[in-house]
């Protein structure tokens, strides 16, 4: 007689069939989160550009996120993002990977190490750890160096208060100040100063080093609340370019790869870590392009709204969890079903041609 498989019996989720390719999307149990968040928890945002989205959505469902420069009032309301406000709990831009994380929590608690941290554009002055918070630039570099003590100060503020860091790792490839090891979040000369070979360089972490910045990043701040709880992100949004020397989409696949094995590997390991799939659910076979723009890099709002969806319900206080997708408007249905009966029939028609073609070989060598 023959034994049970280790996987029968397993739950609908474990299975592709039943646990994908046959049910609506996204899939319900697709995030079971560790903990839940409450509402009174305070709750520290920062990463790539998609986790702005996160910071917004808990904002919407009344969540306390921390926010520890808003916005003065001399800032327009339709510039205030602009100016790097209100994106995350403090004014650091994008943060898209774990060296810039750790780096600025070293220098928000210690002595900076002292480097070109200041770049020049048109008689202005860059903050080239966070580029893009000043469009126009800083008038002179005094007046840079007192708003960034001033944002270390907040940086220091919001982290010694949080309950729950929400973190999204963006990226593996960087650009690095060779003397002193300290990254950029964008290329020298992007946006303001100039690239100087012998001064910068290319750096594309790998698994180990992504993991190794994060647990020093994750220590520092666990030494001010042992209490701490971290989740963990990817954000779905492929590589703008590569200065790898590989393809962009090879080179994206390996980013994204190592980042998601990292969060993988630390959520398995420590209790107080979690992962939140935004990546594969944006991404995923079954989603196809569907949730991107025609430019196949920016998520589309509907995709945004799909992947916040599914984390609001499974966070929410009254006890709902992810029982299943978001709700689909019928003319979105109707739109997929006709594309399924589209894709049958494109798929008949391959089968009848690849027939045709071996016939007519079978009548040619029959000849």
């Amino acid at each position: 007689m023959q034994g049970n498989s280790p996987y029968q019996g397993l739950a609908a989720r474990a299975y592709w069939r039943t646990g994908l390719a046959e049910t609506p999307y996204p899939p319900a149990g697709i995030y079971q989160p560790k903990w839940r968040l409450a509402k009174t928890d305070r709750i520290v945002t920062a990463g790539s550009c998609f986790a702005q989205h996160v910071g917004r959505a808990l904002r919407r469902n009344g969540f306390n996120v921390l926010d520890g420069e808003p916005a003065p009032d001399r800032i327009p309301a339709d510039q205030v993002s602009r100016y790097g406000y209100g994106l995350y709990s403090a004014r650091y831009g994008n943060i898209y990977t774990a060296r810039q994380l750790r780096q600025l929590l070293e220098e928000a608690w210690d002595i900076a190490p002292d480097f070109d941290a200041i770049w020049h554009k048109d008689g202005r002055c860059y903050d080239a750890l966070r580029p893009n918070i000043e469009p126009d630039g800083f008038p002179d570099e005094a007046t840079l160096r007192q708003a960034r003590l001033l944002h270390l100060a907040k940086v220091r503020e919001v982290f010694s208060q949080a309950d729950v860091f929400v973190f999204t790792l963006g990226l593996t490839e960087a650009w690095m100040h060779k003397p002193t090891g300290q990254v950029y979040p964008t290329a020298p000369g992007t946006i303001a100063g100039s690239f100087d070979e012998a001064l910068h360089g290319f750096v594309n972490f790998r698994l180990a080093e992504v993991r190794a910045d994060l647990l020093a990043a994750l220590a520092r701040l666990k030494a001010l609340n042992p209490g701490l709880r971290v989740l963990l992100t990817v954000s779905p949004v492929p590589l703008t370019a590569t200065a790898s020397g590989d393809h962009v989409l090879p080179a994206t696949s390996y980013s994204k790869s190592v980042l998601r094995a990292c969060a993988g590997e630390l959520a398995a390991d420590f209790p107080e870590i979690d992962y939140f799939p935004s990546y594969e659910i944006v991404t995923s076979t079954k989603a196809g392009a569907s949730y991107f723009e025609p430019n196949l890099r920016s998520v589309t709002d509907e995709g945004v709204a799909r992947v916040m969806a599914v984390f609001t319900r499974a966070h929410l206080e009254d006890g709902s969890s992810d029982a299943g997708p978001a709700p689909e408007p019928e003319s979105e249905s109707e739109s997929e079903s006709e594309a399924g009966d589209q894709n049958r029939e494109d798929r008949k028609d391959r089968r009848a041609q690849r027939q045709e073609r071996r016939e007519r070989r079978r009548a040619g060598k029959e000849a």
